[in-house]
């Protein structure tokens, strides 16, 4: 990111030690200032000119980037140490948080990617009609506004003639059934559809029609009560407020004009179908991205899911939840999450720091870390903290790299909007898996009682010798668990957790193979020389469709996670002898079952009443065939073919005339 740190110790309520901090990264620090906002701006100056310099003061980052446009510089980047390590009540060493914030901040994060998104300002609105009317009146100058007046509203519905004579904007009455769609992209449809006739001295409605349906690019809702989305707070392009509320309805006419052009829409996640394990052969399997999508962003579509994205709203729970892998997080990828964590916790003991503990926060988090540090105590030196865009895509895999990398301890700092039950089911999937006591969950608004919850807390031992880890998601917590629990060999599991062993009713498994035609993973396979039911662990995703397929209810689930190299390997759950057939002696199908069907059928069904039937039963592929066409009536037997008609044929013909 930089080769030199610029230091300012904001009028000395902090304490910088330039030539600690510059030993313990490997950069170079400026000496320590204490204005550079406003004494001295001329050395903030001197630092943006000479470029490949990081300015440690976020809060002046406004200031800052007017300054760069001034010099005609690109805008500098910016480190906050005050907040999140100076301002502390902890006298202890802050060079090892500092370090590893230096460390976090200089990694190479690729940017999200984004779709570009045009809104040409087509807004509908709905509402009661003094509410609705007033607020087209205020939108009519910016965007193309129609006003829809709910024929089932309980006030009565305007008349023409008290309609503003104006062709500013166009008036529709009538049912709204449905709408889906997102910013730019918004379908709706219409029952008893009246649009408003102004071409004669009396205004006056169409006749009503059923099924219209249009377009637009925004939807305004005033009508109170229950929304057109589920998560409408999340829904872009979709506004709504009380219509008592004057203030409320006045912030979103406002917003409503701003939102003309073309934006970015941040594509969240990355898709993988091939490995989702929704379903296959119309068997159900996990829906646990179906179940928790907030924004019913996410849908059915065969054997996967599909995701819209431009309705996910990027809350990340899909991604914390998919047990193979087929959704991961990718604003910002799920790789980048974990090489941060694993750099904080290294770069913290490599400054000679001991017991680290991880604070992830969102944006709203970081202000109260803010607050807190201005206002209270603010953290301790020994807590890390870790800002992330979407808090429930940190899921029991996160958690176990950074006790694996060497934090202590783990919390997580809800903040509204999230899904607390996504994150409680991560969290005990994560301490059932790494130990108890080593994570938790901080429900806390005030910024005092943060300081209080980290100050009064006391940190485990971290682990002796950490690990950095890598590979999948699956792979991590793999290796996290063994590194935390060396002697272990098997961890048992929360319900639903997405490992664990398939365990089959040997009495009742007939090795139909229908469970292993379907494993969407490969973790079920057969023997192509034997009849046997093959199993690999690791590779379970505990997904269900296997039991939801066996004909005979044989198969149940453990949630486990085994540890055991063996769970690397496929092991037989379930084997019998082959059956060796009656005519050419090779092995086929499972004799148990061939001699329970030639039971039940031999001499007891009209195909196989004579011996000679019964004994196909007994025979393998090849050989039934064989016996079947030379079998007397054979179905495969026709009528003797015609003798084909020669030339000497047709001569003799001529020699007898």
């Amino acid at each position: 990111m930089t080769k030199q740190l610029i230091l300012c110790d904001c009028s000395g309520t902090q304490p910088l030690n330039s030539e600690a901090l510059s030993k313990a990264t490997g950069l170079k620090c400026s000496r320590v200032h204490s204005a550079l906002c406003t004494t001295q701006v001329e050395a903030a100056a001197a630092a943006i000119s000479g470029g490949e310099s990081v300015i440690c003061c976020a809060q002046e980052k406004r200031f800052f980037a007017d300054l760069a446009a001034e010099l005609d510089q690109p805008e500098p980047p910016v480190l906050d140490l005050r907040d999140r390590a100076g301002w502390t009540a902890d006298t202890g060493d802050l060079i090892p948080k500092m370090s590893a914030l230096v460390a976090e901040a200089s990694l190479q994060i690729s940017p999200g990617k984004t779709l570009d998104v045009t809104c040409e300002g087509l807004c509908l609105i709905l509402g009661a009609p003094d509410i609705a009317l007033a607020a087209a009146e205020r939108l009519q100058e910016v965007l193309g506004v129609t006003v829809l007046l709910d024929t089932d509203a309980k006030q009565p519905t305007a008349d023409p003639a008290n309609l503003a004579l104006g062709r500013a904007f166009d008036v529709v009455r009538g049912k709204l059934q449905r709408a889906k769609g997102a910013l730019g992209q918004f379908q709706v449809s219409f029952d008893a559809l009246q649009q408003l006739d102004a071409t004669g001295r009396q205004w006056s409605w169409t006749p009503a029609r059923d099924g219209a349906v249009s377009d637009c690019d925004l939807i305004l809702d005033l009508r109170g009560g229950t929304p057109l989305f589920p998560a409408p707070e999340k829904r872009e392009g979709y506004l709504r407020a009380d219509p008592k509320n004057p203030q409320a309805v006045a912030d979103v006419i406002l917003a409503a004009s701003q939102m003309v052009g073309t934006f970015e829409k941040p594509l969240y996640l990355r898709h993988e179908p091939l490995l989702c394990a929704h379903s296959r052969a119309s068997q159900s399997g996990c829906n646990k991205c179906l179940d928790h999508c907030p924004t019913s962003a996410i849908s059915s579509a065969g054997d996967h899911v599909s995701i819209d994205p431009m309705i996910c709203a990027g809350c990340g729970a899909c991604a914390a939840l998919c047990p193979s892998g087929a959704i991961t997080y990718d604003a910002p990828a799920t790789d980048a999450q974990f090489r941060r964590i694993q750099t904080l916790a290294k770069a913290y003991l490599e400054a000679g720091g001991q017991c680290p503990r991880l604070l992830v926060v969102t944006p709203h988090g970081s202000e109260m870390i803010s607050l807190a540090a201005r206002f209270g105590r603010g953290l301790p030196a020994d807590v890390v903290p870790l800002e992330v865009t979407a808090l429930n895509a940190f899921g029991h895999a996160e958690i176990l790299a950074a006790l694996a990398a060497g934090f202590a301890d783990v919390s997580i700092l809800l903040s509204p909007g999230i899904d607390r039950d996504v994150q409680e089911t991560e969290l005990a999937l994560a301490l059932a898996i790494g130990g108890a006591g080593k994570a938790r969950l901080l429900d806390l608004t005030d910024p005092d009682a943060l300081s209080d919850a980290l100050y009064g807390a006391q940190a485990p031992a971290p682990l002796a010798t950490p690990i950095r880890p890598m590979g999948s998601r699956r792979q991590i917590a793999r290796q996290a668990a063994m590194a935390l629990h060396p002697e272990a060999q098997q961890i048992p599991l929360p319900d639903d957790a997405p490992y664990g062993a398939v365990l089959v009713d040997l009495d009742s498994c007939t090795l139909c193979l229908s469970c292993v035609s379907l494993c969407p993973s490969g973790a079920l396979g057969d023997n192509p020389d034997l009849p046997q039911l093959r199993f690999q662990e690791e590779a379970c995703l505990q997904c269900g469709i296997c039991a939801n397929t066996c004909p005979e209810d044989a198969i149940s689930f453990e949630p486990r996670l085994n540890l055991d190299p063996a769970a690397l390997s496929q092991v037989v759950l379930h084997e019998e002898e082959p059956f060796a057939c009656v005519e050419c002696g090779a092995l086929f199908g499972v004799k148990s079952t061939i001699e329970k069907i030639t039971e039940k059928l031999a001499g007891k069904h009209a195909m196989f009443a004579r011996p000679e039937m019964a004994r196909m039963i007994q025979m393998c592929d090849d050989c039934r065939v064989q016996a079947q066409f030379h079998q007397k009536d054979s179905p495969l037997a026709g009528a003797e073919r015609p003798r084909v008609r020669t030339t000497e044929d047709y001569l003799s013909k001529r020699r007898d005339h």
